[in-house]
């Protein structure tokens, strides 16, 4: 049997179809993840279901993999994950030509379909899709958060957190396959461990992973300002192997707008949790979005947010646009007030004055040395980043191929000679 596997949405989704990989390829059946080419027994489709953007995009693919099957490129279609886990019914309604469905955390089940058994002694010996220097590594499940705007929570349920000695068993064995570096993942890193150890555990857990042999840089995505865990801050700052690089969603600025998307702390509260990570992890860049358009959102609240991109001048800023979701607090209680083309609108806005900053932040980086990894070679460049650009979603450093081989996974001395908006050039 071969069965391939197409993966949409976040890098939680990437994990999810890594080890479905993994208890596939332990019987016997070949796999891969997002093939060049789809031609295959069992097509296995993993989809997203968090915005409307990602769902499109996941029934598009569901409907261009019934394409395939009548090209007698595909015998059975499985679809798996986040839209199903919301919108199963309908879907099973709108797409018959599917074969099965499965929701998240039913990798069993889906396996008992293809007459397969579930393993969970390999539940930690992952094989990763990524290029083999780094990896995504999961700490937690769900959320526990109550944001007015997000689904997460009514599609992955409340945050459960991974014992630590399960993480650090799986850390080691990435370690030992040549992951040089992993990217500590979850909906809420703040929380991780709060549930499950009545404290968080975020900190004594880098301080174990950090001791792994192997492992140049731990990197850490999407903390949450409320609670943020005590003693991080000094570690960032004191331990080599943790990134200085923090992605931390603030989402607004306002204090009427946090209030309403049920934020949990306040402008102030923002404006010292970046104040004392800069101050206690010097050069340290912070990663974050915004949303632009929720229910109340006036001009004079998305004035005081434009200004706070302005003044924060954060290294990494994305921006969503608001829309309204299933199983959400807004949904359910607020009016969609801003029309969508004042909503683009001020997209527009802080995406280009986010432009100037990043470009003015890169102009200051050219004469500056650093170290950076090999992702990849791509035409006449070696693709790589530093321990401030986390793959797929920041800025790359190119190199000329033209002066001399350098070997992808490798960490390289370099210095940095010219730059654009998001772009930087170096030189070995």
């Amino acid at each position: 049997m071969r069965a391939d596997i197409i993966n949409l949405g976040c890098s939680k989704n990437l994990v999810d179809s890594e080890k479905l990989m993994t208890q596939l390829r332990a019987q016997g059946v070949q796999s891969c993840i997002d093939p060049i080419r789809v031609d295959a027994d069992v097509l296995i489709i993993n989809t997203c279901g968090f915005i409307l953007d990602a769902r499109q995009e996941s029934i598009d693919t569901i409907l261009a993999a019934v394409e395939l099957r009548k090209q007698d490129r595909v015998k059975r279609i499985i679809v798996m994950g986040c839209l199903v886990q919301r919108y199963a019914d309908d879907l099973r309604t709108e797409i018959p030509e599917i074969d099965a469905w499965f929701g998240v955390d039913q990798v069993d089940h889906l396996l008992s379909y293809l007459d397969l058994h579930y393993n969970p002694e390999i539940l930690n010996q992952r094989r990763i899709s990524t290029p083999k220097h780094y990896a995504f590594l999961k700490v937690s499940e769900g959320c526990s958060r109550k944001c007015a705007f997000c689904s997460i929570p009514s599609i992955r349920g409340k945050h459960v957190s991974r014992p630590v000695e399960e993480i650090l068993s799986e850390a080691a064995f990435l370690a030992a396959s040549g992951v040089r570096e992993i990217l500590l993942i979850a909906q809420d890193l703040s929380y991780y461990g709060r549930e499950l150890y009545h404290e968080s555990m975020l900190v004594p857990l880098l301080e174990k992973m950090s001791g792994i042999e192997g492992l140049k840089w731990i990197r850490l995505h999407y903390t949450y300002p409320e609670k943020f865990p005590e003693g991080l801050i000094g570690m960032m700052g004191s331990e080599p192997k943790i990134c200085r690089y923090l992605d931390m969603p603030f989402q607004h600025i306002s204090d009427k707008m946090l209030k309403r998307m049920k934020r949990g702390y306040t402008r102030a509260d923002t404006l010292k949790i970046v104040e004392d990570i800069r101050k206690g992890v010097p050069g340290v860049h912070i990663r974050t979005s915004l949303i632009v358009g929720h229910p109340g959102e006036t001009e004079k609240e998305y004035a005081e947010l434009l200004n706070f991109v302005r003044e924060s001048r954060f290294e990494r800023l994305g921006v969503f646009k608001y829309s309204q979701e299933d199983g959400t607090f807004a949904r359910d209680h607020y009016k969609d007030d801003v029309p969508e083309a004042v909503k683009q609108d001020r997209y527009d806005e802080i995406m280009e004055t986010q432009r100037t900053i990043s470009g003015q932040i890169n102009r200051n980086k050219v004469g500056q040395r650093m170290e950076i990894l090999i992702d990849r070679k791509e035409g006449e460049f070696y693709v790589g980043r530093s321990e401030f650009d986390s793959p797929e979603v920041d800025q790359e450093i190119l190199v000329s191929s033209r002066r001399r081989t350098l070997k992808t996974g490798v960490f390289y001395p370099a210095e940095i000679v010219k730059s654009d908006e998001y772009d930087l050039y170096a030189v070995i």
